[in-house]
């Protein structure tokens, strides 16, 4: 195990160097390639920032007014008798909004309920097999100039609800 960590640690400089010796051997200017990329990636992180700002003022405000926990008692209602706790509703909501949001939603959790406990093992199950559909389709669709979704959100939509059955089937099991 201990030769895998040495390993691992190594890995991005020994892949640095190689990109680096690679353009040199094929006698290309590596770091006007670099500065070029950096000025690419520049302007990508500047078309994305409007959107990236709108979602987290979104889930701020859900969040701050109260909304979100009314919504989540709502549906929390429904979701009890099929297995998923209400208290897991608001985690479920945010998670396909903002990551980091949904991440402190967790870890409110883990301070009420212990990490494991099975509401911090649905929770943790489900942070790791969901994603974060609005925020990945809005800032990469936009960057791409994607216009027609198509099935791209009933798909990700049927994976999110996939995941969140295992994460309550396997955090019962646990």
């Amino acid at each position: 195990m201990k030769f895998l960590v040495y390993i691992s640690d190594f890995m991005i400089p020994l892949l640095v160097f190689y990109v680096v010796g690679y353009g040199i051997l094929m006698k290309k200017n590596v770091y006007d390639d670099f500065v070029s990329g950096a000025k690419d990636g520049m302007k990508t992180v500047v078309s994305i920032v409007p959107t990236l700002i709108g979602l987290m003022v979104g889930v701020g405000v859900l969040r701050a007014s109260g909304f979100l926990d009314a919504l989540s008692g709502v549906l929390g209602k429904i979701t009890e008798p099929l297995g998923v706790p209400a208290v897991l509703m608001p985690s479920v909501i945010v998670r396909m909004f903002s990551s980091s949001a949904a991440t402190g939603l967790v870890l409110d959790l883990f301070k009420e309920y212990g990490t494991d406990s099975v509401i911090g093992m649905m929770a943790s199950i489900m942070m790791g097999s969901t994603e974060t559909i609005f925020y990945t389709m809005s800032v990469y669709y936009m960057a791409a100039k994607v216009t027609k979704t198509r099935w791209t959100l009933p798909g990700a939509l049927l994976c999110t609800f996939a995941g969140i059955a295992a994460s309550v089937i396997i955090g019962k099991m646990m």
